[in-house]
């Protein structure tokens, strides 16, 4: 899922076979995507805990999911060039700090303000230190040692995708619901530290090495993001607000923002800049649906955490733990058939993405079915396993090979690039997709001074159908957009992955 944002090539002082040293700045490096990766879903069992803590309402729990995403995946690109530019070493461990500072802002927030704050700054931190595992992962290792780093990478991913929500749940059971969430945060705090410590003692310096006659593309990344930011606010603040003029004028204000986004790319280009998204890669149509398969899988499935977390605590009054012990079969199956995605990838060709598309959209399908046929008090985590772990099965065989298959899209010296690209996408596609299935979600929830327990969790589980629809909608566009992707590819640096045919 995160690979290196810009492809490197390996610097002459790499050795043939890695050092102790290499192995263990690998894991330094790990270890903060780790933390990095685990904020965006540790936190979904904790969001009860804080609307009730912080007197929060449905917008902030939106962005404190989405606000991450959204800073996370608008800093990859930009902290890519910097690193190439200064020295990933540094970079990775400004972002730590930041991101060890903005967790503990996050733990001593008194309101919401603090909290969507503490969570913007959070995902910036995140999207600034992430790009370098990648790029150190190059730097340190060649051969095959760089490929068993990468796969112990993957499984790092796969790893943080399955204990998120467990994790959340355990802290918040330990330290109770009113102060427990507050520690998802500190947690944070120890583990930031000592990483970067230790990468102050054994990341490599002096690996800056790109053409710093290329000038930055700053504007593009402030077009990006506030036209961004300007769809993401009405689709969060929309429904709660009941949809005002102002919404509509600054929805409109974003469209213009990421036209005129695009427009300065061409131009940029034109002039001999390095823009931040290279309009070139868009003139391959395949490459162009799947940023839009990117974006549109990440919507549909980084939200049902958001949904089901909501569903689970809020309506039916379960604790933080069994939330997390709820979702965990879909964490199981991501991390099972991740872990065996690449070789089925090169037996079957892009089928391995429409098996993984199809498995997501059938068990969220089912998902669906059961929430709108079942009563809340019936309802059980026992009820939901089959299809949760049918979903995460789909997910984890799916992750691991998408970006390689949109990558070989474009061509080989545009590898780098379109990777990066791809990665921002996904990023952008979580954050859209928890903004709208929020809206959704909280369309149907009116709270009352004489609202009861019984109608609360109605209201729960008729917005929690209409989140998951639109869901199971998400990754039925997704399973149509695979087929715009190439049967038969050449990874980047690997052999040919098998047709399809």
């Amino acid at each position: 899922m995160l690979t290196n944002v810009m492809t490197q090539t390996s610097p002459a002082y790499a050795p043939e076979k890695a050092t102790r040293k290499a192995w263990l700045a690998l894991a330094v490096v790990l270890a903060g995507m780790f933390m990095a990766l685990i904020d965006s879903t540790i936190v979904n069992v904790a969001l009860p805990s804080i609307r009730t803590s912080l007197s929060a309402d449905e917008s902030t729990l939106s962005w404190i999911v989405s606000g991450y995403m959204l800073t996370f995946g608008l800093a990859l690109i930009p902290a890519g060039r910097l690193g190439d530019r200064l020295g990933h070493k540094w970079v990775f461990i400004v972002g730590l700090v930041l991101f060890t500072l903005a967790s503990a802002y996050c733990g001593i927030a008194q309101n919401s303000f603090d909290i969507i704050v503490g969570r913007l700054l959070q995902g910036l931190a995140a999207g600034i230190y992430v790009p370098a595992v990648g790029s150190f992962i190059q730097l340190l290792f060649k051969g095959r040692e760089r490929g068993k780093a990468f796969a112990i990478m993957g499984s790092v991913i796969g790893v943080s995708a399955a204990i998120g929500q467990l994790a959340g749940g355990l802290i918040i059971q330990a330290l109770g619901e009113a102060e427990g969430w507050r520690w998802v945060f500190y947690v944070n705090v120890p583990l930031g530290v000592a990483t970067a410590i230790f990468a102050l003692r054994l990341l490599p310096s002096g690996d800056a090495h790109a053409d710093n006659s290329n000038r930055m593309d700053w504007m593009g990344v402030i077009l990006l993001s506030a036209g961004l930011t300007a769809i993401l606010i009405p689709l969060i603040q929309g429904q709660q607000d009941g949809w005002p003029s102002w919404i509509w004028w600054t929805m409109a204000s974003g469209i213009v923002g990421v036209v005129l986004f695009a427009l300065w790319e061409v131009y940029f280009t034109k002039r001999g800049g390095s823009p931040l998204v290279p309009p070139r890669l868009f003139h391959h149509v395949s490459f162009t649906f799947g940023t839009i398969l990117a974006m549109v899988y990440f919507a549909a499935m980084v939200s049902i955490f958001f949904t089901l977390s909501l569903l689970w605590q809020g309506g039916l009054g379960h604790t933080a733990l069994e939330s997390g012990l709820m979702i965990l079969p879909f964490a199981i199956g991501t991390a099972v058939f991740s872990s065996q995605s690449s070789k089925w990838a090169a037996k079957l060709g892009r089928n391995v993405l429409v098996l993984g598309a199809a498995m997501l959209a059938t068990g969220l399908g089912i998902t669906w079915f059961l929430l709108s046929s079942i009563g809340g008090s019936d309802l059980n985590s026992w009820i939901l396993l089959p299809s949760l772990l049918l979903a995460g099965a789909g997910n984890g065989t799916f992750l691991a090979p998408n970006v390689q298959f949109i990558v070989a899209t474009v061509d080989n010296s545009e590898a780098g690039a379109a990777s990066g690209v791809v990665q921002t996408v996904q990023r952008l596609g979580s954050a859209i997709g928890v903004a709208v299935i929020g809206s959704i979600l909280f369309s149907s929830i009116k709270f009352g001074p004489t609202t009861t327990q019984e109608q609360v969790a109605s209201m729960f589980m008729e917005g929690a159908t209409n989140a998951m629809l639109m869901s199971t909608i998400f990754a039925v566009a997704s399973l149509a957009l695979v087929f715009a992707l190439p049967n038969r590819i050449q990874l980047h640096g690997a052999p040919v992955v098998a047709s399809a045919d």
